[in-house]
């Protein structure tokens, strides 16, 4: 059966007849010359959002995390982030090639560790046996901890060991606006705290195509050379940027749509008696785990064959994302599909 539950991730969203329209009357012009009055406006209107000086629109999250990656450090650099930290597990390494940077790799729980742990991980910088410690980068919310939100206070307190150590923080942001409507938090809060901020607008939010990194006029006026080096300038983006614009004017309070049927299928997975545990259900993410006996292979196979598209996150975890395009009636679907299952 040709699959038509699509909980692969959020990216899989296609635009809606408001956003097509959108996209097809916007202002544009070349991009590169900073000449698109589209893209201008959602530069604009995201750095304000977030009490940031300046945002650059770009293609993809990668792209703007390396770029972030790339402003703060030079060869030789260390960089900081969780173990299951989307920069250093799906950015093709990008940390390695793009900045030449090692990684130090965080324990923390479920993608997010303590400003104690950034402590204790640094290096010594007047010792030259080791990479010099220069950036923090912290996920929120963490992907591979099944959509986890940090904890605002304490990345504050990350935020003063940093500058207590003379470290920048970045945050990947890729679906910070899943944290922000689950927390009831200001994203103001997060401009204050992080250097630069990477935010996605084809997750959650629904938009085709694109990222923005925010930052200081500095760090954006690099980034925007940056962005022309690693092939990302494009010209009339304005089209793409208005489906980023109608997003963030449309598309934010509904994600706790998306995060209250995360919940309903997380809390009917946990009566199954072939999943051994379900990480907690904070957002739109649910990751589960089956039990030793059971095959991840045959648990997709039979998801497909009742129209069911899904991923595995490793040995015997699976993921469904909750997105715009998934209605109440295929969550029934698809919840009738994994009872059905016979391990």
């Amino acid at each position: 059966m040709t699959a038509t539950i699509d909980v692969r991730s959020d990216t899989v969203t296609r635009p809606g007849p408001a956003m097509l329209e959108a996209m097809m009357r916007a202002e544009v012009g070349d991009d590169v010359f900073g000449e698109d009055p589209t893209v201008n406006a959602l530069q604009a209107k995201a750095a304000a959002l977030f009490g940031k000086a300046a945002a650059l629109f770009c293609p993809s999250g990668t792209m703007t995390n390396q770029l972030a990656i790339k402003l703060h450090t030079q060869p030789g650099d260390e960089v900081l982030c969780d173990q299951l930290a989307h920069v250093y597990l799906y950015e093709g390494g990008g940390i390695a090639f793009n900045s030449g940077c090692s990684v130090r790799l965080l324990a923390g729980d479920r993608g997010r560790f303590t400003a104690t742990q950034v402590v204790e991980n640094l290096n010594r910088r007047e010792d030259a046996h080791y990479p010099r410690s220069r950036l923090v980068a912290v996920e929120n919310t963490v992907n591979k901890g099944g959509g986890a939100c940090w904890d605002l206070a304490e990345i504050r307190r990350i935020r003063a060991a940093c500058d207590a150590h003379d470290l920048a923080l970045h945050l990947d942001g890729a679906r910070l606006f899943n944290a922000l409507v689950a927390k009831g938090e200001d994203a103001r809060a997060y401009g204050e705290l992080f250097d630069t901020i990477s935010i996605c607008l084809s997750k959650g939010l629904g938009a085709p195509v694109g990222s923005l990194l925010l930052g200081s006029r500095e760090h954006i006026a690099r980034a925007h050379r940056l962005r022309k080096v690693f092939g990302g300038g494009m010209r009339q983006a304005g089209y793409l940027a208005a489906a980023g614009l109608y997003a963030l004017e449309h598309h934010v309070a509904r994600l706790a749509d998306d995060h209250r049927k995360a919940r309903h299928v997380g809390a009917e997975l946990a009566r199954l008696p072939y999943v051994a545990e379900v990480l907690p259900v904070e957002t739109n993410i649910v990751i589960f785990r089956l039990q030793g006996s059971v095959a991840e292979e045959a648990l997709m196979a039979h998801l497909r064959a009742h129209g069911v598209a899904a991923v595995t996150m490793g040995p015997r975890l699976v993921r469904f994302v909750f997105h715009l395009d998934v209605s109440d009636a295929q969550v029934e679907a698809l919840l009738a599909a994994v009872r059905a299952f016979r391990a």
